[in-house]
C-alpha cells in the first residue's frame, strides 16, 4: 500500500494536535486532545507527562477513525513540543514525577549557581544563545538535583516533550538540535552537548539524550505504542523539532529578512539567519533551526494567548456562557467587546507579566497589572488593554531586532491567537507595519513538524515547500492616524514596568 500521508504530533502547552498531511503539503485532517497545567506554587508550572502520551494516543486514533486513512499509509510520524521543559525518566521512559514545563521559574538559585560556575551571563549567553534562565531545562534539572535528589539519582534521563513521547514510542532517547538548543547546555556552534556548561552545571553527559538533526529516523514505532495509537508497527519516527523551530519552517520563515509572530499561550517574534544573533543586551535569544546550518533568533514573552485566556475565564463569564448557547468561541464574543473600546483603551495599561518575564525583561518575578484604572473604565477597555499590553511587550522585542540591524518591512502571524481580528489590527498599529494572516494558523507549527518528516523520509523535497503553502490571505495596514497615540503608550508602557520593578523584587 502505498505512503500517502505524514502524522505530524504538536504537543503543546493545552493539548496535542494531530494533523495529517499529503504528498502536496496539504492539510487533509486533524484531531486534538487536551491535558491540563497545574501551577502549585507561585512560579511553579507542571504537566503529567501520561496525559501527553494519552493525549497523543487519542488525537492519533481519532483521526485516522475520522479521516478514513489507514494507519498503512502513513509515511512516518514526526513531532513538534513545547521547548525548555524537564521531564525526568527511567530506563523504560516512565515518568518519575510530573514535568517541569517551560513556564515554570522556580530555579532562581541555580541560575544564580550557574552563572557564578560558568564565568558570567555573557559567557552562556555566546555559548548557547541564551542568557541563563530559570525557563531552561539545564537550570530545572539543576533545581531537581538540589531538591528531590532521590529522583535526581533515579533517573536514567532528563528529556524535553516530544522526546518523552518519541522515547514511548520508539524506545530510543534522543533529541534534535532545536530542542537541544533550549536547555541552555547545548553549543550552537558546535552542534552538540557544551562540555563546559555541563561542568558548571554539574550534570553528566549520559543523563542528556543523544542528538539528531531534525529530519534524521531516529526509530521505528514499537508493536504495543503501535497498539496503543493505532499505527503500524514499524512506521518509520523522524525526531522533528522544538515548537519555536517548527513554527519558523512552518510560518515560510526559513530565508533572512523575513519575520514572524507567533500568538500562542506564550508568544514570541522569530526571524531566520544563517549565523547566530546575539544581542548586546542579551534581550533576545538564538535557537537551532530546522534547517541545517541555520539559525532562529526569538525574542519570546511569557504569558500571551495566556493572559486573555486568564481574562477569559475571570472576566467574561458571561461571554463564556453566551458562546456556549450559540456554539461560537468566547473570544470571539471577547473580541466584539473590544471593539467597543477605542484604541489606547482610554489610557488603560496592562503589564501582561502573570508568569514572569522572558523577552525583553528577563525577570521572573515581574508581575501583571492594571495601570490607570478609574471609574470610566469597562470590561471592553479591560480586554482592549490586554491585547494592546502583550503587543506592546512583543513591540519591544520587535525592536531589539529593529536595533540588530534586522530590515523588518511586514510581520508574518501564526498561532491560534492570529484569528482574531481585532488583534492583529492591534498589531499593525503598534508595530507600525503590515500584519499578514497566513493559509495556515494553529496548523503552521504542525507544517514545520510535517516538512522535518517528509524531508526526513523523502516524501517532501525540501523546507523551502512552506513558502509556498503559507499564502497571505488577509493583511491588516496600520491605520497612520493612530501612529502618535500608541507611540505615547509605548513609551509610558516601558515606565510603567521599569516603575514596578522594585516592587516585583520586594513582593519576591
Amino acid at each position: 500500500m502505498s505512503k500517502n500521508f505524514i502524522l505530524a504530533h504538536d504537543l503543546g502547552t493545552t493539548g496535542d494536535k494531530a494533523t495529517l498531511f499529503d504528498a502536496a503539503g496539504r492539510v487533509t485532517a486533524s484531531a486534538f486532545a487536551g491535558y491540563a497545567v497545574a501551577y502549585p506554587y507561585p512560579n511553579w508550572a507542571e504537566q503529567n507527562p501520561e496525559d501527553w502520551w494519552g493525549a497523543v494516543c487519542t488525537s492519533s486514533r481519532r483521526l485516522l477513525s475520522e479521516s478514513g486513512i489507514r494507519a498503512e499509509e502513513i509515511a512516518c510520524v514526526c513531532f513538534s513540543g513545547q521547548m525548555q521543559g524537564c521531564v525526568a525518566v527511567d530506563r523504560q521512559a516512565r515518568p518519575l514525577r510530573s514535568a517541569i514545563i517551560w513556564a515554570d521559574t522556580r530555579a532562581a538559585a541555580e541560575t544564580q549557581a550557574l552563572v557564578e560556575r560558568a564565568g558570567g551571563f555573557e559567557a552562556v549567553y555566546r555559548i548557547t544563545g541564551h542568557r541563563p534562565g530559570p525557563a531552561y531545562s539545564g537550570e530545572k534539572i539543576m533545581w531537581l538535583r538540589e531538591n528531590q535528589p532521590e529522583i535526581y539519582r533515579q533517573a536514567h534521563k532528563f528529556l524535553c516533550a516530544k522526546d518523552f513521547i518519541v522515547a514511548r514510542l520508539s524506545g530510543r532517547f534522543v533529541s534534535d538540535y532545536s530542542d537541544a538548543s533550549g536547555t541552555n547546555l547545548y553549543d550552537l556552534q558546535a552542534r552538540d552537548w557544551s562540555p563546559a556548561l555541563l561542568a558548571a552545571a554539574g550534570l553528566r553527559r549520559e543523563l542528556l539524550p543523544d542528538l539528531h538533526a531534525s529530519t534524521d529516523v531516529v526509530g521505528e514505532v514499537q508493536p504495543e505504542a503501535a497498539e496503543a495509537l493505532g499505527l503500524a508497527a514499524g512506521t518509520p519516527v523522524v525526531i522533528g523539532g522544538g515548537d519555536g523551530a517548527c513554527a519558523a519552517a512552518g510560518a515560510g520563515v526559513v530565508g533572512e529578512g523575513s519575520a514572524y509572530t507567533y500568538l500562542g499561550s506564550s508568544a514570541w517574534i522569530g526571524t531566520a539567519t544563517r549565523q547566530p544573533l546575539f544581542d548586546p543586551e542579551m534581550r533576545t535569544v538564538t535557537f537551532a533551526s530546522l534547517a541545517p546550518e541555520a539559525f532562529c533568533p526569538i525574542g519570546a514573552m511569557q504569558a500571551a494567548g495566556g493572559a486573555y485566556q486568564w481574562l477569559r475565564d475571570v472576566l467574561c463569564l458571561p461571554e463564556k456562557e453566551a458562546a456556549g448557547r450559540l456554539g461560537v468561541s468566547p473570544y470571539q464574543l471577547m473580541d466584539e467587546l473590544v471593539l467597543q473600546s477605542e484604541p489606547g483603551a482610554q489610557g488603560l495599561l496592562f503589564l501582561p507579566y502573570l508568569l514572569g518575564e522572558r523577552s525583553p525583561r528577563w525577570n521572573p518575578h515581574a508581575r501583571g497589572a492594571f495601570f490607570g484604572l478609574d471609574m470610566r473604565h469597562t470590561r471592553a477597555d479591560m480586554l482592549r488593554a490586554a491585547l494592546e499590553g502583550i503587543t506592546l511587550n512583543l513591540r519591544a522585542i520587535l525592536g531589539a531586532f529593529q536595533e540588530q540591524g534586522a530590515g523588518v518591512l511586514a510581520m508574518r502571524v501564526i498561532g491560534g491567537g492570529a484569528r482574531g481580528a481585532a488583534w492583529r489590527q492591534i498589531m499593525a498599529d503598534i508595530f507600525g507595519m503590515p500584519v499578514q494572516r497566513l493559509a495556515l494558523l494553529a496548523e503552521a507549527t504542525s507544517l514545520g513538524a510535517a516538512l522535518a518528516g517528509g524531508v526526513g523520509v523523502g516524501f517532501y523535497k525540501g523546507f523551502e515547500l512552506a513558502e509556498e503553502l503559507t499564502p497571505v490571505v488577509e493583511t491588516a495596514q496600520p491605520n497612520p492616524a493612530l501612529k502618535a497615540r500608541y507611540e505615547r503608550a509605548y513609551a509610558l508602557f516601558n515606565r510603567a514596568y521599569e516603575a514596578f520593578v522594585l516592587l516585583y523584587e520586594e513582593m519576591a
